[in-house]
């Protein structure tokens, strides 16, 4: 498929996302024609290689961009990338009349070339596949699920502390030497520059708070990785303490009649059968079924 005419949808989204640009603030400055044109054109790209890349952009476009052109708009266009996301998902909330719906949160390692000098947040990540390392991008992002549509309404990039990584390096290598932790020098304080995926997922659920308060949150989901206590109770403090659900580890420890027990022991030992909470089936049969609620 090759693109010679935005379609009419695309078309009527930048349209009023324009309209949003110019009401929102006060600000009365909207997307220029040019602007509007190559949005259309890159949001149908988009759509038909399935990917963000200028050189397939100019292929499908039949040579009508260059993908020079495409990539200097990109760079140069004052266009507040920012804002255009949330106004962009303010649009759609109100053309689909949704008022409510869940958050979830997650993360998930995108793969990259071994050379990549002009990619930002690129280091080196653990390959489940292989059980190796490969270069590439770890993206904490957030959803919103309602009963009419699903769509991102939030992402960062995360990098881990470089300061962190080579003390840990450093560490792995004492341990091996058999060197007392007494004997080994103490963690460096984590740089406020290189938050942890916890951190970013509490900006995403705060910049949703302040950016979509008309829409009413009714529970967060998490993965594992931000089942702590402190996690869960800052992020139902952002929605006025909604219940946050989150996957629990199979050697987390769960109190059962006064007595604290392991997942895995809890799961094999008391009989249990699949349940319903919110709309979604969890099957406590299993050792990462259990979730912890707060709120």
């Amino acid at each position: 498929m090759l693109i010679r005419q935005p379609l009419p949808f695309v078309q009527e989204f930048v349209a009023a996302l324009d309209e949003a640009l110019r009401t929102h603030d006060g600000a009365d400055r909207g997307l220029s024609r040019l602007q509007q044109r190559w949005l259309s054109f890159c949001l149908m790209a988009i759509m038909i290689t399935n990917s963000l890349c200028w050189a397939r952009f100019e292929r499908v476009g039949l040579g009508r961009y260059s993908q020079a052109a495409l990539s200097w708009v990109f760079c140069r266009a004052k266009l507040p990338w920012e804002g255009l996301l949330a106004l962009s998902v303010r649009v759609i909330l109100h053309r689909y009349g949704i008022t409510s719906g869940i958050l979830v949160a997650d993360d998930s390692d995108r793969a990259r070339s071994k050379v990549t000098r002009r990619i930002a947040g690129v280091h080196k990540l653990k390959d489940k596949t292989s059980g190796g390392y490969v270069m590439g991008q770890c993206l904490v992002f957030l959803l919103l699920v309602t009963a009419t549509v699903t769509l991102p309404v939030g992402v960062a990039f995360y990098q881990p502390d470089p300061a962190l990584r080579a003390w840990r390096r450093r560490d792995d290598e004492l341990k091996r030497q058999k060197i007392a932790k007494q004997a080994r020098p103490a963690a460096p304080a984590r740089d406020p520059a290189y938050p942890t995926k916890s951190a970013l997922c509490l900006q995403l659920l705060e910049r949703f708070a302040r950016e979509h308060p008309t829409v009413q949150v009714k529970a967060v989901l998490v993965d594992a990785w931000y089942g702590t206590q402190a996690f869960l109770e800052q992020a139902s403090a952002l929605f006025g303490g909604v219940q946050v659900i989150s996957q629990r580890r199979h050697n987390q420890k769960v109190r059962f009649r006064n007595r604290s027990l392991t997942l895995e022991t809890f799961s094999s030992a008391i009989p249990a059968s699949p349940s319903a909470i919110h709309g979604v089936v969890m099957n406590p049969s299993t050792s990462s079924s259990a979730v912890r609620v707060c709120g």
